[in-house]
């Protein structure tokens, strides 16, 4: 019978953010996973768990991924973590997760910290429709088609980025979706300086030119705003005569071109008269 692998997520600054399941998966796994096995054997220690660890990030995916399958398929349990948040979000685990799932292996995900969750929560922006863009490609065509094709998009949108990058990102942000689109920047969450900054683009470009940023970054961008185009008088007209020709009286006419156009019934009514005169 084969074993289980763990989704389990780690603090995104505060250590006192592990869960007591957490914790419990932690020392009762087999074996150990992580993006950086000197980040998380300092959890460990602060977790006072002794526990086999082995690497798995997006360099040796390929070679360690099909190693801890082997030793789930022979009845281990293994508990994945990352640096910080959780596994399989952004993350190079999401292709282990599904090497087990074809696998036939169960996975059990956990609860608990997520940095796009706890920014979006807080951010002062709509929370019931939002997407998930993680980092920005550092290519600038492969980047700028990706915000092109966010430019209609109404829901809140989620990045994630690095202090070196936040200024170069922020005018790209400016450059696709405008000045006075609003933003929240969320900076060094649950830590000691964390930090959320409320503003609109331009307020964000100009801001961080004189305030060098410092710390990971989570990007809440508002979405765009849904707009009607108004509707077209003419070809309300035009609607009104082709239902009239299909045997239509003008009242009637007038009506049905009313619901399908949003117009009101008498203007059309007064309107396909007056086309006529």
């Amino acid at each position: 019978m084969s074993g289980t692998l763990y989704l389990v997520p780690t603090p995104i600054g505060n250590l006192n953010d592990i869960s007591d399941r957490c914790r419990a998966t932690l020392t009762q796994a087999d074996f150990i996973a992580a993006e950086d096995t000197r980040v998380s054997v300092r959890l460990l220690n602060h977790l006072d768990i002794k526990k086999e660890l082995v690497s798995y990030h997006e360099h040796n995916k390929v070679k360690s991924g099909p190693r801890i399958l082997e030793r789930l398929q022979n009845g281990e349990s293994c508990a994945l973590v990352t640096d910080a948040g959780s596994p399989a979000i952004s993350d190079p685990g999401e292709d282990l997760v599904r090497l087990c799932s074809d696998a036939g292996v169960t996975v059990c995900a956990i609860p608990g910290p997520c940095a796009l969750v706890t920014a979006l929560s807080a951010s002062g922006l709509p929370t019931g429709r939002f997407c998930f863009e993680g980092f920005l490609s550092t290519t600038k065509k492969v980047q700028k088609a990706h915000l092109e094709s966010l430019k209609q998009e109404t829901r809140t949108m989620i990045f994630y980025e690095a202090p070196h990058r936040l200024s170069t990102t922020l005018e790209a942000l400016l450059d696709s979706f405008g000045p006075e689109r609003r933003i929240s920047l969320c900076r060094e969450l649950t830590k000691l300086h964390e930090e959320y900054f409320r503003t609109t683009l331009a307020e964000a470009v100009e801001y961080y030119k004189e305030n060098p940023p410092r710390g990971e970054f989570v990007l809440v961008v508002e979405g765009a705003s849904i707009t009607q185009e108004a509707p077209d008088l003419d070809a309300a007209i035009q609607l009104v005569s082709d239902l009239m020709q299909s045997g239509l009286s003008r009242k009637d006419a007038a009506k049905k071109a009313a619901e399908q156009t949003g117009l009101k019934k008498n203007i059309l009514y007064e309107e396909s008269l007056r086309s006529e005169e």
